[in-house]
């Protein structure tokens, strides 16, 4: 188990743990929740050993094996697979004691060399060497990529998806202790869904910092709350931490309102009596009283982020309008098309999710409508005075790193010039600034030196200062704590205008949403459903794209083996032609001959054709068992039913190689004497 006991923490002069103790037991799963800047990640850093302890002890068990997600941006030419592959630590330090001991002058013949070898060989079967690139690749897959993107090196992907190679790489490794520091961050709803799932079977220990509460709840069952250097155990998920802290606060609440009548009590009788000779016995004992009560301290009242979106200026209805509209983007080949016969109408003060698994054309739509690409066909008609607030996934890499809030903020009111709606003036702008949290020297700070939930609030002062109409979000609340989720979302709330939201975050659309748009399939329709059903459907189109992926690669087998056919046949019809012809023999003694020859044929051939017709049996049942395996496979399966399922399917692919080989050695074999004769 871990245990924290009297720990102290600091960064810097701040004691962000102040004598906290704490104990964490095998197996469980923790969500590590608290403000931003609370020290959440300096907790992290002390239990994967980059930071000690200021005070206090700490204990991990030393055998425990740990995972963690890296924070770097990969930089390789490995492809996906290999990257990922590398993330399972031990089978990698077998394999590289394996590839020294086989490159060492020791000889083969040599006892202890053949011993080492016999038991690295069998260590790394029990490291599941066997299944690994299966593993491997069933991370890369479930956490959205394509299996065409297996192969591509690391470094043709974009940052988030390169992020996402690490947290599979994490996964990949073996452990006994899982740290997960905002691991939802870069997946789309299809791939943090699956996420769920195998962090459910994880058999480990998992520590996760998230502000995304339905993970949170889906994944944990301790909570553990960082607030005013304290660290608080909450047996229970987030849903749980919050009902129980509640409970608490209130209890607290009273304890400290009846103390203080008794402190004031105490005080009066001191104040009243202290002077009198006859009473200054009994003050003193209240005195020595008072001195030794242990304070019960307030609840402090802390200040939550709110801000509202100002009411629009106008409101057309339709604000939009699609019409038989083609969605895509140019290349030197020609247009792309993603999305074709897109007929929606948004309507004043709608409240649309936009849902869709990974890579069907969510971002291609919500470009589109942002006016950040062309629609390559159709019509689309703005509503007169349409105003649109776009928080895209990139906006936070937009924002000019060597400038501070304060000029992102006069650049706008610039651009937007004498007809916007709030004051230009610096102070005024300062004072708008502090209502998202930027005060004092914070409007002077440079963004690059900020965080990204601090560059997010950045972005939406930005959007909400332009009293838009038309709030389109795509993936807004990845850098957001969940206080500023909150705001976010009883600001959307309260917005007069449209709302439509592109978000991994259910909490969020849970509240905001009240229809939903399905993205998916080259179309654009409405989705009949809530969040559950469409969880329930990402799941059923997932089966669906594996069965279409296997039933392309048997039609890629079938043409292989027909066209290989064609050419034998052709090429015995080749040779058949250029033997030269035999001379001509009585007809009764050629039948005679004939016959004879081929009962010769028959006599030689007929056990090599008995047995490539069990070989071709046999293949069959080997064909259908390993398909079967590879749909187990692909659903979530504890640990030790994919290793021993892998074990299964390596054996039956080495069989059916084996078996290949040989019946094209049978029909050469045949082919030959039927040449001959």
């Amino acid at each position: 188990m871990i245990t924290l006991k009297n720990i102290v923490l600091r960064r810097s002069a701040k004691v962000l743990l102040d004598r906290v103790s704490v104990t964490l037991n095998p197996g469980e799963k923790v969500g590590l929740v608290g403000r931003n800047g609370a020290g959440k990640s300096t907790l992290f850093a002390l239990l994967n050993g980059s930071l000690h302890e200021d005070g206090g002890d700490f204990h991990i068990p030393a055998q425990w094996r740990m995972a963690q997600v890296a924070q770097n941006m990969p930089e390789t030419e490995e492809s996906a697979t290999d990257f990922v592959l590398d993330g399972d630590t031990r089978l990698a330090e077998l394999r590289a004691q394996l590839r020294a001991l086989e490159a060492s002058d020791a000889s083969y013949d040599d006892h202890d060399h053949g011993m080492a070898m016999a038991q690295l060989y069998t260590d790394l079967a029990d490291a599941g060497d066997h299944d690994a690139v299966p593993r491997a690749q069933s991370l890369i897959l479930g956490l959205g990529f394509q299996s065409h993107e297996l192969d591509r090196p690391v470094n043709s992907f974009s940052g988030g998806w390169r992020m996402r190679l690490q947290l599979a790489r994490a996964l990949m490794c073996p452990s006994d202790l899982l740290l997960l520091d905002e691991p939802t961050n870069h997946l789309d709803l299809d791939a943090l869904v699956w996420l769920e799932a195998w962090l459910k079977r994880y058999a480990g220990t998992m520590i996760v910092i998230s502000h995304d509460r339905e993970f949170l709840d889906a994944v944990t069952n301790v909570t553990l709350h960082i607030d005013n250097a304290q660290l608080t155990r909450y047996g229970g998920n987030y849903s749980a931490f919050e009902t129980l802290q509640a409970q608490q606060m209130e209890l607290q609440a009273a304890a400290f309102a009846k103390q203080q009548d008794k402190i004031a009590h105490l005080q009066k009788f001191i104040d009243r009596f202290k002077a009198k000779a006859s009473k200054a016995k009994q003050a003193q004992s209240r005195v020595k009283a008072l001195e030794r009560m242990e304070k019960i301290a307030p609840i402090l009242a802390n200040a939550e982020f709110t801000f509202e979106f100002k009411e629009p200026s106008n409101l057309p209805n339709p604000m939009l309008a699609i019409n038989d509209a083609a969605f895509g983007y140019q290349t030197d080949e020609g247009d792309k098309y993603i999305l074709s016969g897109v007929n929606r109408t948004v309507l004043a003060g709608q409240r649309i999710g936009i849902l869709g698994a990974n890579g069907q054309g969510k971002s291609t739509l919500v470009k589109t409508i942002a006016r950040e690409m062309k629609p390559l066909g159709g019509i689309v008609t703005e509503g007169k005075g349409l105003s649109i607030g776009y928080f895209a996934q990139q906006e936070l890499d937009v924002l000019r790193s060597g400038e501070n809030p304060l000029e992102h903020m006069i650049r706008l009111a610039k651009e937007l010039g004498p007809n916007a709606r709030e004051s230009g003036r610096e102070q005024d702008l300062r004072n708008y600034l502090g209502t998202f949290n930027f005060s004092g020297d914070m409007v002077k700070q440079a963004v690059g030196t900020m965080s990204g939930g601090e560059k997010a609030r950045l972005v939406l002062a930005m959007i909400v200062w332009q009293r838009p109409n038309l709030l389109l979000l795509d993936e807004p609340t990845n850098h957001l704590d969940l206080a500023t989720r909150e705001a976010l979302s009883v600001a959307l709330n309260e917005f007069e205008g449209t709302v439509m939201l592109v978000s991994h975050d259910r909490a969020l659309l849970r509240s905001v949403c009240d229809e939903f748009w399905l993205v998916g399939r080259g179309v654009v329709g409405p989705f009949d459903g809530d969040l559950d059903d469409y969880q329930r459907y990402l799941l059923d189109e997932s089966k669906r794209l594996r069965e279409v992926a296997k039933e392309t690669q048997r039609n890629l087998e079938a043409e292989a083996l027909a066209s290989q056919a064609a050419a034998a046949e052709a090429a015995r019809a080749a040779e058949a032609a250029a033997k030269p012809a035999a001379p001509a023999i009585a007809s009764r003694d050629q039948r005679k001959l004939d016959a004879q020859a081929r009962q010769a044929l028959a006599e030689k051939t007929r056990p090599l054709k008995k047995e490539l017709e069990q070989v071709d049996q046999r293949m069959a049942q080997l064909g259908q068992d390993k398909t079967a395996l590879e749909e187990r496979l692909s659903t979530p399966l504890p640990p030790a039913e994919i290793a021993e399922s892998g074990k299964k399917l390596k054996a039956l692919s080495d069989e059916l190689e084996r078996l290949e080989e040989r019946w094209l050695a049978l029909n050469e074999q045949i082919e030959t004497i039927t040449q001959a004769a």
